[in-house]
């Protein structure tokens, strides 16, 4: 019987997926089975040939493996690999390049032999490339193909650099790189510009020969193309589905890149639900946008012919449910962001009292802040509230070089205006201009133009916050430790991350909390960010009674929104406070017309703020409130 309900829930699913907790769980389940393999192998006096993978996702199986060797013995001596892709051109000692990453995440910390180590060459000319992919398929073919292949997926779907257009029979072979592909690599450039446009990549064909696939991924990030992967038609659009063909594949992810299967996403299409509110909201909200229809003229037929009959009969009549959820939306509206003063608070996001809040808006890069809330950040202040800003880093790896010239050449012409000597200034500046002029990508900057890039944000920062209404003894520059790499590779956190936002939080003592739970950010500085203030306030809380009456609401930024059902507060903007944030936005002029790492989104941090806020108002309008011109979103975490 439970087989049968397994089968129902995952009828959707055209290959097996197994879903775990989170990353780390399922990066040691398939450490666990490759080193399995290995040893099973190396019992029977044979070789385990390895299909391996870059990128974020394999990380922690090579950290696993490693710990596995050094600490219980797993010997890599009768291991071959072949690896999935280089860029090309790459020279193998590149930062970028897939020989670099493969040693340092796994081949200088094992046994293996390196003469069993096969990786695409990124030095070749392009006129050889296509004899030396036949020699590569000819290699893996006469050690009888690959044992296990692990595989990575990119957000076009593409698995190796397989990008969308190739052919499944395809072999090892130099490929285009797909824009939205060289886009998520610009980081680890320096750049889109300094991407590569093309690589060696192993093809579909190639991966189907091998007796056993397991493709992971993990991240909210992943979870739109996973759907797409698992549960979509066979389509060269999206490589990864032709993985749909092969009866020895499996996909592992964590909670999150699972989270938009049906099973997980709309659960009630496939199985009967244990109806807790929060489900009750989401599957409310779902028929109400499916059908595009007002929720309080959802019918009985509506919930019938939609997978939502079982709702209906255990917390029916269904006119009830449609009241209840179409209350519970409209509770979340308010133009108190810091709650109403002399008022009932109990079917408000926020509490009455104080009527005045100390509240603390948490920035990770020097203008979230004002992208992400303006509206609110500048209502907050008008409504009396003792405001404070804290920047937690200093944003200097997003500002372009020619910037810092044009700001030294203003310091320069400032300080001769003044009758100030500029000798050594003009030295700085000739030094800088030598070292931009033969800067390589991704090549760390000096401490003096790193000083000069963290400036410009900060200025631009004070500038913005002034705006929204700040005195400059409540905008805080906390400049956290694990970010002032100088590279887009930041150090992990410490202790001192933890300790200054302590320091911080006790100075202010607020009630409120704002910070960034948008953890969809490509840089993945929000969540470090998110951590660093969890932990200083679960250590503040074992001494310091304030906290316990200290709310954490999470706002997002310019990538992705909360979707409706989860909205705890939405904070209503007129037509002038969206043009106040957008001016405050303004201020923050290096990141205007072209930031450096904008992601995947061509259009401007003002443009995306505006439409975000304005499409969550028309979610709202939709469902049957009341309509506005914009509305940002918050959740409460509770910690």
């Amino acid at each position: 019987m439970a087989r049968l309900n397994l089968l129902e829930e995952t009828r959707y699913e055209k290959l097996p997926v197994t879903v775990y907790a989170n990353q780390k769980e399922a990066s040691i389940s398939v450490a666990k089975r490759i080193a399995d393999l290995v040893r099973t192998k190396a019992d029977r006096g044979e070789q385990a040939v390895l299909g391996l993978a870059t990128g974020v996702t394999p990380v922690g199986v090579y950290a696993e493996l490693v710990r596995l060797h050094k600490e219980e013995g797993l010997s890599f001596k009768n291991v071959i690999t072949f690896n999935l892709d280089e860029y090309y051109p790459m020279k193998p000692n590149a930062v970028q390049s897939y020989v670099t990453f493969m040693n340092e995440n796994l081949f200088d910390h094992i046994d293996i032999n390196k003469a069993n180590v096969h990786i695409p060459d990124g030095t070749l000319n392009q006129d050889d490339i296509p004899a030396f992919c036949l020699e590569y398929e000819r290699q893996i073919n006469a050690l009888g193909g690959i044992d296990l292949q692990i595989l990575g997926i990119g957000r076009t779907g593409h698995i190796g650099f397989n990008e969308p257009g190739s052919a499944p029979n395809s072999g090892t072979r130099l490929v285009t790189l797909d824009d939205l592909t060289r886009n998520d690599a610009s980081r680890d450039f320096g750049g889109k510009a300094n991407v590569p446009t093309k690589a060696i990549t192993m093809g579909i064909g190639t991966i189907f020969k091998a007796r056993e696939i397991i493709l992971m991924a993990w991240s909210g990030k992943k979870a739109p193309i996973i759907k797409k992967a698992v549960e979509g038609e066979i389509s060269g659009d999206v490589p990864a589905t032709y993985l749909q063909l092969s009866d020895h594949v499996e996909f592992i992810l964590d909670v999150e890149a699972a989270s938009e299967l049906t099973r997980f996403d709309t659960p009630w299409l496939v199985k009967d639900c244990v109806w807790d509110d929060v489900l009750v909201k989401k599957a409310v909200i779902w028929l109400s946008t499916t059908l595009d229809k007002p929720i309080l003229k959802l019918t009985e037929d509506d919930y019938n012919n939609h997978g939502m009959a079982q709702l209906a009969v255990t917390k029916g009549p269904v006119y009830n449910i449609n009241i209840k959820i179409f209350n519970k939306i409209q509770h979340t509206i308010t133009g108190w962001p810091g709650g109403k003063p002399n008022s009932d608070s109990s079917q408000r996001p926020e509490r009455a009292m104080p009527p005045l809040k100390r509240s603390i808006i948490f920035s990770p890069h020097p203008d979230d802040d004002v992208i992400s809330m303006g509206g609110t950040f500048i209502r907050l202040v008008d409504q009396g509230h003792d405001v404070h800003v804290a920047y937690q880093t200093s944003g200097n790896t997003a500002v372009w070089d020619d910037d810092v010239l044009r700001y030294m050449e203003f310091a320069i012409d400032f300080n001769a205006s003044i009758g100030d000597d500029n000798t050594h200034l003009k030295k700085l500046y000739e030094d800088m201009r030598v070292f931009l002029a033969n800067k390589q990508p991704n090549e760390i900057d000096t401490i003096e133009i790193r000083d000069v890039k963290g400036f410009i944000r900060k200025s631009e920062a004070i500038s913005g916050a002034r705006y929204a209404g700040l005195d400059d003894d409540h905008i805080h520059f906390q400049a956290l430790p694990f970010y002032e790499t100088g590279k887009t590779q930041k150090n992990p956190v410490t202790d001192e991350d933890i300790k200054l936002t302590i320091e911080l939080l006790q100075k202010i003592k607020p009630q409120q909390i704002f910070a960034a739970g948008d953890f969809a950010d490509p840089h993945g500085t929000h969540l470090v960010c998110f951590n660093i203030i969890l932990a200083a306030l679960k250590e503040l809380r074992k001494t310091e009674d304030w906290v316990n009456d200290c709310w954490l609401w999470m706002y997002r930024g310019a990538w992705k929104e909360f979707d409706t059902y989860e909205i705890e507060m939405a904070v209503p903007l007129s037509p002038q406070e969206v043009i106040r944030k957008r001016n405050a936005i303004f201020k923050h002029q290096s990141q205007k017309d072209r930031a450096v790492f904008p992601g995947d989104d061509a259009r401007e941090f003002w443009v995306r703020a505006e439409d975000r806020n304005r499409e969550t108002a028309q979610v709202y309008d939709r469902l049957g409130l009341a309509e506005y011109q914009a509305m940002e979103a918050f959740v409460r975490y509770h910690y």
